[in-house]
This record gives C-alpha cells, structure tokens and sequence, in this order.
C-alpha cells in the first residue's frame, strides 16, 4: 500500500462516522457497538449489555498477536562469558510490511522482525547486548537504544544510518536497571518511528522484582492517511483487541504491567485503570514506587511500571484517560477470575 493520501483513506471524522474505506475494504466500525468481547476462551459472553465500544468482527490476517505480544520477552542466545556475566545476542531484520490495525484496516509499516512494536528485549543489569542489524527494509534505518551504551552504539548520527542492504552490530552493557526502549532515530525521525519501527528494552535490577504476572503494553497511533494525525490508538497495535478478548488475570495476584507510549504526533497518552489502584515506577529505575494513583500520563518516550491486584472477580476496564483515544481503539478489559 502506498503512503500517499487517497479519498478512500479514514480521517478521524470518518472513522468517527463509520463511514471511511480503506483501499476499497470498509473499515469494521470503530464505534459503541454490541459488545464482541469475550473470554480468553472465545466464549460469546457480552460484559457490556450490549453498549461497550468497540469494532465488528476480527483481524483474520495473521499480520499481528496482540495477544502474544503481551508475554513474550525476548532473552536472545545466551552465553556466559565468566564472572556471573553473561553475553545476550538478538538478531534484527527491518522489513516493510502491512499489518492490520482494525478488522479489514491495513498500514502500510516499517518493523523490526515484521512486527510492531517490535521484539521485546530483556536482559539483568550487566548482561552484554549484541543486536546484530540488518535493514532489509526500503530506506535508511537504525537502531537506537535509550539507557547507557558507547556514543558510537548511538544509532543516531550521520555516519551511523545503516543503509539498505547492510547490517551493523550493537553491542554495550545492559544499563540501569529498568524500563526502557528502542526506535530508529533515521531523518525524518517521526517518520520512522510513527511506521513502527521501536519496542520495549526491560533490564531487570540485580536479584529482580517480586514475582508477578507480567504483560507488555505498547501504546501506539496510525496515522492511515498521512496527514500528520493518528485516526487509530491502541495498545500492541491493533484497535480495541482486548475489549474483544480481556487479559485474564487471577484474583488477588501482583500484576505488573511494563507501559510505553511510542505514540508519534500526539504529544501526551495515558493509562487509566477501573476499580482499582496502582504502584508506579517511572522509568523503572528504582525499587520503591513514585505513586499510588489510577491514571498516569506519559509523554512521547516515556514509559513506567504499573503493579496493581485485582481485589475481587470481574472485568476491569483500562484505557487512555484522553476519551478520543479511547474511542478509537485505545481501551480494553482484565478479566480477573479466582482461577485460570
């Protein structure tokens, strides 16, 4: 799909309206609808009575798993190199590809591994990263890490830009301890991390965290016809997907939600929790919590860790306090029953 602006391309009006089509295929309603969420288990159950917003239908293309992203860290090959340390290696690929955001509602992205966000790397402080890069995407693209590394490990200089065809290797020691992320920092830089191209870098303290049940939450926009605002919000990529299919969870158990905006052109998003409350972490970097809120906001780049319990069974909802992003995709359950 090209980048260039047609007609038939949703605006935030017409994706309001219900109305906008994308390369002929109607956009499935972000909309308040009859509820289509359910339980992990596909049940047809309506949490909602009939008045929960969300879209028609399911992606049936594969492209993405919202589901999947929430668990899945990556701890690369692991060799240890003597003294407790211990060498992670990740291999990276930039590729383009389009993914669906919405039922029938295709972007044309730029990913890391075909995905976005993209792999979640995870490492304990001090490991040693090695990212073995390879743009075998469309332009110029790079790596950049936030946290401490050598500046030639920058990723965002001139002389950094890896060019299409050619891999470059990253390596530096995992540090501080964390939450953190990754993007490509090629000009135009908005440009290139609103396509897709960033994900989550968690560095976990020495001894680690209490143990918890953990999800991975990337809050993201697409801006479907390119003119520089996002027509559709979400976590993990696709529109609404967990009002569709809640998060379960186990009543009175730690969850820890590890929460990154990488939303491009919108300069504030936020999570909001029903029901409850939460520890927050910001930036992660320290053991002991900042604030016990239910709505905290996070700049572009920002990202915090969420520890909360759900006290009692039910759905919970959760979403961006800003009510547009909502509507557009940026909401979603936990389904917290006494067992799994």
């Amino acid at each position: 799909m090209s980048d260039k602006v047609s007609k038939k391309q949703i605006t935030r009006r017409t994706v309001l309206s219900g109305v906008g089509t994308v390369a002929g295929v109607a956009l499935a309603g972000l909309l308040p609808t009859k509820s289509r969420a359910s339980h992990a288990n596909d049940d047809a159950t309506d949490h909602s009575g009939g008045h929960q917003m969300g879209v028609v239908g399911e992606c049936t293309s594969g492209t993405l798993d919202p589901d999947a992203y929430l668990t899945e860290f990556d701890w690369g090959k692991a060799t240890p190199l003597g003294g407790g340390k211990t060498l992670r290696e990740y291999e990276f690929v930039a590729i383009d590809k389009e993914i669906e955001i919405a039922p029938g509602l295709f972007f044309p992205a730029w990913t890391y591994n075909g995905r976005v966000p993209g792999p979640t790397i995870r490492a304990n402080e001090g490991d040693t990263i090695r990212v073995n890069f390879h743009n075998s995407g469309s332009h110029p693209h790079t790596i950049h890490f936030h946290g401490f590394h050598p500046p030639a490990m920058d990723g965002s200089m001139p002389d950094q830009v890896v060019e299409v065809g050619e891999t470059f290797v990253y390596e530096f020691e995992a540090a501080p301890f964390g939450l953190h992320l990754y993007h490509c920092h090629s000009l135009p830089l908005k440009r290139h991390i609103h396509k897709g191209l960033y994900g989550t870098f968690i560095v976990d303290p020495p001894g680690g965290r209490p143990p918890a049940r953990e999800f991975i939450m990337g809050m993201n926009g697409f801006d479907t016809n390119f003119d520089g605002d996002n027509e559709v919000y979400a976590v993990n990529s696709v529109a609404h997907h967990h009002m569709r299919h809640p998060i379960p969870v186990l009543v009175g158990e730690l969850v820890r939600l590890y929460v990154v905006n990488f939303t491009e052109f919108d300069p504030v998003n936020s999570f909001h929790i029903h029901a409850t409350l939460f520890n927050e972490f910001r930036t992660g970097t320290k053991l002991e919590p900042d604030y016990f809120t239910d709505t905290t906001m996070l700049c572009q780049g920002e990202r915090t860790i969420l520890e909360m319990v759900f006290p009692m069974p039910g759905m919970y909802m959760f979403h961006a306090h800003q009510s547009e992003f909502a509507e557009l995709g940026w909401m979603g359950l936990f389904d917290a029953r006494e067992s799994l």
